[in-house]
């Protein structure tokens, strides 16, 4: 394996190249931890945040670096999960399952991204991030959900493909 050089590094990105590819890295983290929140109702609890990468608002599973905090340098990645999903939500979850890990886009960054799903949710604040983040929490019953995206695309928001990827391996586990 070829070493690799360093670009340009900011504070969230890095940009370097291994051979003749250049590819995007964080420097402080390189495992994304996204959950699905089921509750016991049959809903699904999604969170709305303008993207700045996009210059949108979107739809998505709560979603958080693993490691990229000095506080939570150890934390697991089934723990930065249920971090996640009480900080940008503000449920718990009695139940955290692993539904698949994959790279997040191959051919751009090394990153792993582990879909995770929870179940038994309580309800402990309203949700809504840390340190300056502006989430919108949504509560939908699953049997309105494909009508609940489509009108929040036809209202230009962008839909998450992990929202689709959660649902299906959530199926697949039985979990939904």
């Amino acid at each position: 394996m070829s070493e690799i050089e360093v670009l340009h590094e900011g504070k969230y990105l890095g940009l370097y190249q291994r051979g003749n590819w250049e590819f995007a890295l964080r420097p402080n983290a390189s495992v994304c931890a996204t959950i699905l929140p089921i509750t016991d109702a049959g809903e699904i609890v999604l969170v709305e945040q303008f993207r700045v990468p996009m210059q949108a608002r979107v739809m998505e599973v709560p979603a958080g670096l693993v490691g990229d905090e000095p506080e939570f340098e150890a934390e697991s990645i089934a723990d930065c999960a249920g971090r996640e999903l009480l900080e940008e939500t503000g449920y718990k979850a009695e139940s955290i399952i692993e539904l698949i890990a994959a790279p997040t886009s191959a051919g751009m960054t090394p990153e792993i991204t582990h879909m995770f799903a929870a179940t038994g949710l309580s309800k402990v604040h309203d949700g809504g991030g840390v340190d300056g983040e502006d989430i919108t929490v949504h509560v939908v019953p699953l049997t309105e959900l494909d009508s609940f995206l489509a009108a929040k695309q036809t209202e230009g928001l962008l839909i998450d493909f992990k929202i689709h990827a959660s649902l299906y391996k959530a199926k697949e586990f039985g979990l939904i």
